[in-house]
C-alpha cells in the first residue's frame, strides 16, 4: 500500500466533454475514492476541467491562448468545489486549495496547509493546475508530487493503460504492464504530457495509468496491485 499518492483525474470524468457536471459521474468517482478513507493512506486530488471547458476546442482562435488557460483553470475550481461538496454529502472530510489566490471560498495552497489536513486524515483535492497558464494539469500533479514528496501517481483514464499502439487504430495493440521511463520516450509512447513525464522521471516518482471506469481499480493501484500500466 503506498502511503502518500496523487491521483490526477480528468475534468471528463466528472462529466461529458464541454457539458458541464455530472452528479452521477461526480458520486461514481467518489464510491472509487470512499475505500481509501481510514488506510493510513495520504491522498491528493488534481482535478482537470475538460468538462467545463477545453482551450483548443472551446477557445480556439477565438481568444488568446493564455486567457482560454485561464478560463481553464477556473473550470477546474468549480469542479473542486463540487467534489468537496459531494465528499462532505457521504461524510468524507476533504480539504480544497487552489494554486492561486481566488478570494475567500478557497484558500491558496501552501505545504503547511496540506501537511496539516493529511494529519487530520483529509482528502487534499488541489485546483487551478500550477497556477500559470500553458502548463497542464498532468503537470500540476507531477509538481505536487514533487512537492510533497509523494511516492506515485496514479493517471485515472478510460483505457486499460498504455499500449504499444494506438487500442482504438490497432486491434493488436499490447497493453504494457510494467515499463521504464526511459522506455517510454525510446518508443515514443504516449502516457502524459512531456513535462509532467520528464518531472516525475527525475525525481523517481512512479507512475501507474489506469482505467478509473473499472470497479476498484483505485484500490488495487493505491495498493500496489497489479493494474494498468507501471512506469518507474
Amino acid at each position: 500500500m503506498y502511503k502518500k499518492i496523487i491521483l490526477k483525474l480528468s475534468g471528463e470524468s466528472l462529466g461529458k466533454q464541454g457539458q458541464g457536471i455530472s452528479f452521477k459521474d461526480v458520486d461514481r468517482i467518489i464510491a472509487e475514492i470512499k475505500p481509501l478513507a481510514g488506510k493510513g493512506i495520504s491522498l491528493g486530488i488534481i482535478v482537470g476541467g475538460g468538462n467545463i471547458w477545453r482551450g483548443s476546442e472551446h477557445g480556439g482562435n477565438l481568444i488568446k491562448s493564455t486567457d482560454s488557460d485561464y478560463v481553464g483553470m477556473t473550470a477546474t475550481l468549480i469542479n473542486g468545489l463540487v467534489l468537496r461538496s459531494r465528499f462532505a454529502k457521504h461524510k468524507i472530510s476533504a480539504a480544497l486549495f487552489s494554486s492561486f489566490p481566488v478570494g475567500n471560498y478557497i484558500e491558496q495552497f501552501t505545504l503547511e496547509k496540506v501537511a496539516a489536513a493529511w494529519k487530520d486524515k483529509k482528502i487534499v483535492i488541489m485546483v487551478g493546475g500550477t497556477g500559470r497558464p500553458h502548463f497542464t494539469t498532468d503537470t500540476g500533479a507531477a509538481v505536487f508530487a514533487v512537492e510533497t514528496s509523494s511516492e506515485v501517481v496514479l493517471k485515472a483514464t478510460d483505457v486499460d493503460g498504455v499500449y504499444d499502439k494506438d487500442p482504438n487504430k490497432d486491434a493488436t495493440a499490447r497493453l504494457i504492464k510494467r515499463i521504464s521511463f526511459d522506455e517510454v520516450i525510446k518508443r515514443n509512447l504516449k502516457v502524459m504530457d512531456m513535462s509532467a513525464f520528464s518531472i516525475c522521471r527525475h525525481h523517481g516518482i512512479k507512475i501507474v495509468v489506469f482505467n478509473f471506469n473499472k470497479k476498484g481499480n483505485i484500490l488495487r493501484a493505491a495498493s500496489g496491485l497489479s493494474v494498468g500500466s507501471l512506469i518507474l
